[in-house]
């Protein structure tokens, strides 16, 4: 299909977060899954039971296109990994002037180059070491024995604690034996009643190091259901939500005390039955929280002893600042607080001066990383024309079929027209997205967390928190709005200690001046780029499909003009300039001969925009209004830990 090279000659870049509201309103959306649902394979042009070879017409048109990128770049596709001589004449620096090979299509990393980057001190091969990632405890272990709590993991282990019986028999049911950095310092000063507020970067153990703490004080005050609620944990997304509850489920596993969960899209009715029953630990996201605390009668909260709040950062981002500030308006004063996060930031710690009654103890483990992202982690960028990344994108994913891949994309709309016409050309994938409803984003998630292999589509709904298992891939097919959600969505994958990953940035000529951006936060990228000659002609079959299938054109058009709308509420402007665009291109790129008609109302879009952020709310948190509200006098400080 294509070959990715690593381009010499050229400068390397080395040391260089789901928008989802609560009350998002949800389309009468159909089920989506791995393969076209009964309702789209009939707008599709399929009868009742008809496959696709079945429907000549359409079948015609998607036998010409897989044919044409199989039959024109097959041969590149099977490249093998730099060889020993070349990586030999890179060593010596022969022959600077010519492009060296590096498919990133390949299987498995070049052994020589993994031995150089990750070299494991007990002699293992890299590929056994990555099977033994999938047994947490023997991971601990064995950087407990190697490296003497450097990294992620801590020398700590959890029997130091001194944790109550059921606690402790729950954590060693799971396999963890040793503490990551962030759990060996934020649990104890947890466990004694301080207030903390932590940082710590994604993967690293942080839900394990605040639902300890709040198990063990449920436990030792011996809450009962007719207590009500005596943990709240808050979490930006429902995703993240349903993940943290079911983390919480199994340390409660032998313990008495009752868990809930509360979030939107869920049946509120059957919440707050429960809610009126006695949650001890209740978990949930901030719209469906502040509803059952303001209209829930049955809802006991005044008891409540601590309350912990995951994703700081991104709950403020998702325009969840008044409702923070009305639920902590509502809660008990006299509590203790947590606040965690992956990272760390002048709009957090406004809200944490509004949420601590004590001075926090401040916990940040990152503290003097040469890189913010994960240490298993290569990254790359690819230059892209605009017309070509489609076909550039569905090369790439037909070669890795057989890995775990999330791809992300701007808007929900282009994630619905991906995930239709790639199904359609028989590459099977799967979306998530904000406009799904619940049960289909639950489904969906969880299926994709048990998958060995699998192709992912989503929006930032899946960009933060959430830890699916040993994805190999994050393809960034747009670009995201800032530096910070660059390093949250490749935080998906080289998760926990001695984790390995893949990302692959897209950006077209015009975006390259991102790249400083990324190397200002630190964030290591390499340059890649594509055969040209050896991309599939297959644009005007592309169009065929698009054109003469209502549905999918419709579905195209809504993608086209989603697109070009997030890009132009971008918030690098200089970089993502919307009028810099080629709409001709563009059109291409979503399998069009011409641009399509749609409305484009630019200037409307960039005042959604501003009341997105978190500046532009006229009650959240700013310089001139740093405490969430006017006039107000604290003076504390934080203190380092």
């Amino acid at each position: 299909m294509f070959r990715i090279h690593e381009v010499k000659g050229k400068k390397k870049l080395y040391e260089v977060e789901w928008k989802l509201e609560e009350e998002e309103e949800e389309e009468d959306e159909e089920e989506e899954g791995t393969v076209l649902s009964s309702v789209r394979r009939a707008k599709l042009g399929f009868n009742e039971g008809q496959k696709i070879e079945e429907n000549t017409e359409l079948a015609i048109e998607v036998e010409v296109v897989q044919n044409l990128i199989m039959a024109e770049t097959e041969d590149t596709l099977q490249a093998s990994p730099m060889n020993e001589t070349e990586k030999k004449m890179k060593k010596n620096n022969k022959k600077s002037d010519k492009k060296r090979s590096r498919d990133i299509a390949t299987e498995e990393r070049p052994e020589e180059e993994e031995n150089e980057n990750n070299t494991d001190s007990d002699g293992e091969s890299s590929k056994k070491k990555k099977k033994k990632v999938e047994g947490e405890s023997e991971v601990e272990e064995k950087k407990v024995k190697n490296n003497g709590g450097s990294g992620i993991m801590s020398t700590e282990s959890f029997e130091s604690l001194g944790l109550s019986e059921p606690t402790y028999k729950a954590i060693m049911d799971m396999g963890f034996h040793h503490m990551t950095q962030i759990q060996a310092r934020a649990i104890p000063p947890l466990l004694i009643g301080k207030d903390v507020l932590g940082a710590a970067r994604t993967g690293s153990g942080k839900t394990l190091a605040f639902l300890i703490p709040a198990l063990e004080l449920l436990y030792n005050v011996k809450f009962t259901p007719r207590n009500g609620a005596g943990v709240i944990v808050i979490c930006p997304t429902r995703e993240l939500a349903i993940q943290t509850h079911a983390v919480a489920k199994e340390l409660l596993k032998y313990h008495s005390q009752t868990l809930g969960l509360v979030i939107g899209g869920s049946a509120r009715k059957i919440e707050a039955e429960r809610l009126a029953k006695g949650i001890n630990l209740l978990v949930g996201t901030p719209g469906r929280l502040l509803d059952h605390l303001q209209n829930t009668k049955g809802f006991m909260y005044k008891n409540l002893k601590c309350l912990m709040i995951d994703e700081a950062d991104r709950i403020l981002e998702a325009n969840f600042e008044e409702e923070m500030k009305q639920i902590i308006k509502i809660l008990p004063k006299n509590r203790q607080t947590a606040l965690f996060s992956a990272t760390q930031t002048k709009k957090v710690e406004d809200l944490a001066r509004l949420s601590f009654q004590t001075t926090p103890i401040y916990i940040d483990v990152d503290d003097g990383r040469t890189k913010v992202t994960n240490e298993g982690l290569l990254q790359g960028y690819v230059v892209v024309p605009c017309a070509k990344r489609f076909i550039v994108l569905y090369s790439f994913l037909k070669r890795h079929q057989s890995k775990k891949v999330m791809v992300f994309f701007s808007s929900c709309n282009s994630v619905k027209f991906h995930a239709d016409i790639l199904n359609l050309i028989q590459l099977n994938c799967s979306s998530i997205h904000g406009k799904q409803k619940q049960q289909t984003r639950t489904t969906t998630f969880f299926d994709f967390c048990k998958a060995e292999k699998g192709i992912l589509l989503c929006t930032d709904v899946a960009a933060r928190g959430l830890d699916i298992p040993a994805v190999d891939w994050i393809v960034q097919y747009d670009p995201p709005d800032e530096p910070k959600e660059y390093i949250h969505r490749v935080g998906r994958t080289a998760r926990g200690e001695g984790g390995k990953g893949n990302a692959l940035l897209f950006l077209i000529p015009e975006e390259l001046q991102f790249l400083r951006y990324l190397k200002a936060a630190k964030v290591p990228v390499k340059e890649y780029a594509y055969d040209e000659k050896k991309v599939a002609n297959v644009q005007s079959h592309l169009e065929n499909l698009v054109v003469n299938n209502f549905y999918l054109n419709k579905m195209a058009k809504e993608a086209y003009r989603s697109y070009i709308l997030a890009y132009n509420s971008h918030s690098m402007k200089d970089i993502f300039n919307v009028h810099r665009l080629d709409l001709q291109a563009v059109a291409s790129s979503f399998s069009f001969s011409n641009p399509p008609n749609v409305s484009l109302n630019i200037n409307s879009s960039k005042q959604r925009n501003k009341m997105r952020k978190v500046d532009g709310s006229r009650h959240g948190f700013n310089d001139n209004n740093p405490y969430g509200k006017k006039n107000a006098d604290d003076k504390r400080q934080f203190v380092r830990h």
